[in-house]
């Protein structure tokens, strides 16, 4: 008989690209913002110091430029998997992309039309819906169910309807941690006629993106909570950009995608600071591909290979803070409780009984361990679950460049104040 053995992640590798690392400071407050890779600073300091001017020109500085852009933008869509660049639309932030999305697309439906939300999303992925209501547009909320806090199919198909235009929901919860099943999801929603939305911010800094193997319309997510700059990126399409009306000036063609969308253009430098994610994730995977067929392996295989030691150190990771949380009777898990992968990441929340979630994070503090309480944006969840007067939960979201050790320093502070 032959085992394998899953490859382990090179921490130490992976720890000297985040220069903040090196400080006195444990951060598990990810998913508000990760730090960022020095390759990625790399490359925008090499477009600022070397290249920044404007696009479109015929001299040689601008022709550098306008390539660096084109490699960002070749550069998402190879992180989503998307069949082309054209498909990405690059901007600020997730809000802003959904904001932008909301605004053209609803110009194609009528009063009458239909939207479902979910209850658990980040407000980025609800309120540009929800806004359209003082156009006529029905908006209907898909509530996680009471005790599992996940997102039911059979709750869905009861809210379909022949109006139907969109879903919208998260990959990923920033709360609960929860990965929603959005394949099987996206095949309900079209076999109904309607088209999905899906923010994932909460999930792309954990598993590689697949935007065709989930068949999605929309996929959006931000940068920098993905190891990269304070940018997002929005998927679509291709048959729906071209067929809906676009956002910037009156002379910009409709076929021109993804400009049409990007009022102002693109942030020429982050844009280009894409690339050194990808530069990481290449050289992440290194070490489990067999020397001979280095060559052979495309940059998209070596991502997905990044992501498997990722989710695998991950596991570990937030098993090890999972199983020490339930040996607290007074600790309340929010959300699936299990270091299961296929079932959630290591965005980890809690509650304490009888104790304000706003009183826990600065007695952390101190020991110079980020972590954080409140809603985060996911303000509807917090008030389904009642957690409101209780100044939300408390949460440690952990990303791979964390480390058991760290986890355990953290296990060591709550022992201290979670008492029961």
């Amino acid at each position: 008989m032959t085992t394998t053995t899953v490859p382990s992640l090179n921490l130490s590798f992976v720890r000297q690209q985040f220069p903040a690392l090196a400080g006195d400071w444990i951060f598990f407050d990810n998913a508000g913002g990760s730090q960022t890779l020095k390759p990625v600073v790399d490359r925008i300091s090499e477009y600022l110091l070397t290249s920044n001017v404007q696009l479109g020109a015929s001299y040689g500085v601008s022709q550098r430029s306008g390539d660096r852009v084109n490699q960002g933008a070749q550069a998402a869509a190879t992180l989503m998997n998307a069949a082309d660049p054209s498909e990405v639309v690059m901007g600020g932030s997730t809000s802003l992309l959904l904001r932008i999305l909301s605004l053209c697309l609803s110009q194609q439906w009528v009063a009458g039309d239909e939207v479902i939300v979910t209850d658990c999303d980040h407000e980025a992925n609800i309120s540009p819906w929800v806004d359209l209501q003082h156009r006529g547009i029905v908006v209907k909320t898909w509530r996680v169910h009471p005790e599992t806090l996940e997102l039911r199919l059979d709750d869905l198909n009861s809210l379909l309807t022949p109006r139907t235009r969109l879903v919208a929901l998260t990959h990923a919860s920033n709360i609960l941690g929860t990965i929603t099943p959005i394949r099987q999801i996206a095949d309900v929603v079209h076999a109904a006629g309607a088209l999905v939305c899906v923010d994932g911010v909460g999930y792309a800094a954990h598993r590689a993106i697949d935007v065709q193997a989930m068949d999605v319309d929309f996929y959006v997510f931000s940068f920098y909570k993905v190891y990269g700059p304070h940018y997002a990126a929005l998927y679509g399409k291709r048959c729906h950009w071209l067929s809906m009306p676009g956002i910037n000036h009156y002379f910009i063609e409709e076929t021109e995608i993804p400009y049409k969308f990007q009022p102002g253009n693109v942030n020429y430098e982050l844009s280009y600071g894409v690339v050194g994610l990808c530069d990481y994730l290449g050289q992440l995977a290194r070490p489990i591909q067999p020397a001979q067929s280095t060559n052979s392996v495309s940059l998209r295989q070596r991502i997905e290979q990044a992501f498997d030691l990722i989710r695998h150190h991950e596991d570990e990771i937030g098993d090890r803070l999972l199983r020490y949380l339930q040996t607290k009777s007074n600790v309340s898990i929010v959300g699936h409780p299990h270091a299961e992968a296929d079932k959630r990441v290591p965005t980890i929340s809690f509650t304490v009984k009888g104790v304000d979630s706003a009183t826990i994070p600065p007695q952390i503090d101190p020991h110079h361990i980020g972590i954080r309480y409140g809603d985060f944006y996911a303000k509807r969840l917090i008030a389904a679950l009642g957690l409101e007067a209780q100044h939300g939960v408390v949460r440690v979201s952990m990303v791979h460049y964390n480390t058991i050790e760290e986890v355990d320093r953290l296990i060591e502070c709550f022992d201290r104040i979670l008492t029961d």
